[in-house]
């Protein structure tokens, strides 16, 4: 079943991820419930295990969802969507429901990402259209089926491309859009802070997803500290040559 999966390098800390304040509110929330799960759960009051992260590419959905699992002290399972989708689509259920399966006796959270791949809504009068109208029902079903242990978290940047009876099951719905401003500058401020001064000058642009400004920054402070290296080594040079010239005088 390790196929279905998509390798997780390193954890994530919920203090490496830069949350406005309605999001920071929202996994706050979620994480109080589980933290009170057996209380709740004595008096009847259902805890959010099913979550819902839509919107802009690369203002951390992925990221979140790592460090959920983290500060639940679970491992995340990735669901590689594309090649499920890839396959035969009569392998489709059964590879979802292998998922599922193992998040029941894993202590483990369970990440689609791309979650669009196999919720969207289809034109049911093409040739697969059958069998893809009985993935999405089998996905409706174990999502209403999800141990109260467990969690399940997806993702996508087409949330109006999703079957709506699925979006209907997630409890939390979180969207993710370009930061603000403030948001951004504590982003700049953190990545920043690694780098001595004379290599972390950086022209900060806003308006932008958090992965589109950390990449401006890895390229402004990797040419930043080529820059230096090559005018130390031309300083060196340049000594070199005037020593030269003294001697040979």
């Amino acid at each position: 079943m390790n196929h279905l999966f998509i390798p997780n390098n390193g954890k994530v800390d919920m203090n490496d991820v830069v949350f406005d304040e309605q999001l920071f509110s929202q996994i706050s929330q979620f994480l109080r419930e589980y933290e009170h799960v057996e209380i709740l759960t004595k008096y009847g009051l259902p805890v959010v295990n099913k979550i819902l992260l839509y919107g802009k590419s690369g203002c951390g959905k992925t990221m979140t969802a790592k460090a959920i699992a983290n500060k639940l002290n679970k491992k995340i399972k990735t669901i590689n969507l594309g090649n499920i989708i890839s396959s035969k689509l009569g392998e489709t259920s059964r590879n979802i429901a292998s998922a599922f399966k193992m998040i029941e006796t894993q202590e483990a959270v369970l990440f689609f990402d791309e979650f669009d791949s196999l919720g969207k809504e289809r034109n049911y009068d093409n040739t697969d259209s059958s069998e893809m109208k009985r993935v999405v029902n089998g996905m409706i079903q174990m999502m209403d089926h999800l141990p109260k242990n467990s969690v399940m978290i997806a993702a996508t940047n087409q949330i109006d491309m999703i079957d709506e009876a699925l979006i209907r099951r997630f409890e939390l719905k979180m969207e993710f859009q370009n930061p603000k401003r403030q948001d951004l500058d504590r982003l700049y401020d953190k990545l920043l802070a690694r780098f001595p001064e004379e290599y972390a000058k950086v022209i900060r642009v806003y308006d932008i997803s958090f992965a589109e400004a950390e990449n401006i920054v890895m390229t402004e402070v990797k040419e930043n500290i080529i820059q230096s290296e090559m005018l130390k080594k031309a300083v060196i040079s340049e000594k070199i040559s005037v020593n030269s010239e003294q001697l040979s005088n």
